[in-house]
């Protein structure tokens, strides 16, 4: 099966829907990974047809729990989840934030190839940088475990927002560890086509002062 049909299968499975010229800058995107990867080891992740399931169907899988108009992806690496969220939903103001040079060269360049206007990259550390803005989604997909990354990025959630940590199995001990004025309000199962394994999305949330 093509790249491209592996993408709109996954799609109608996850029950999005994106436009032809969204689909074909999304198979855009991994191409790019790709193409990186063969210099700089960008993901572990070689094949592309495993990108498609693994990259951009498990980032997408959490679209439609997440309602911001200013998302922040830290520790973006290659740019998931942050980049498919943001093709995903252009209406949507996505920033991706990685420490690593590499990592922020090749955000860099996607963004500028693949035209995402709606997508700023952001080269620092995160419990140093500072934003005018607070964010209303904060979220990791292999940034860190769930403690660290609450404590880590506290200051740049804005109030009433979320924080939404990606995880393989539930993660019932890092829930355990959390802070006691972050909530949890929602451990999310997701099923993701193509994928083995389980996959879960945490929310998280605190009480606005």
């Amino acid at each position: 099966m093509s790249a491209a049909d592996q993408l709109k299968r996954g799609l109608i499975a996850l029950g999005l829907v994106l436009e032809r010229d969204t689909q074909q800058r999304l198979l855009d995107y991994i191409a790019l990974i790709d193409k990186w990867n063969r210099v700089h080891n960008l993901t572990a992740i070689r094949e592309p047809e495993k990108m498609v399931s693994h990259h951009l169907l498990d980032s997408l899988a959490v679209a439609p729990h997440l309602h911001a108009m200013r998302l922040l992806d830290v520790g973006s690496g290659a740019g998931l989840p942050g980049i498919p969220l943001a093709l995903a939903n252009p209406d949507m103001q996505v920033t991706l934030l990685d420490s690593n040079h590499k990592k922020v060269a090749f955000l860099n360049q996607a963004v500028m190839e693949l035209k995402i206007k709606n997508a700023e990259v952001c080269g620092e550390r995160v419990e140093s940088w500072k934003s005018q803005e607070g964010f209303d989604v904060v979220i990791s997909r292999a940034f860190s475990d769930m403690s660290e990354f609450v404590h880590m990025t506290r200051h740049l959630l804005a109030p009433g927002g979320m924080f939404a940590a990606m995880k393989g199995m539930h993660p019932y001990e890092e829930i355990d560890k959390l802070p006691p004025d972050c909530i949890v309000q929602q451990v999310l199962p997701l099923a993701i086509p193509g994928l083995d394994g389980a996959r879960h999305l945490v929310l998280i949330g605190q009480p606005v002062a």
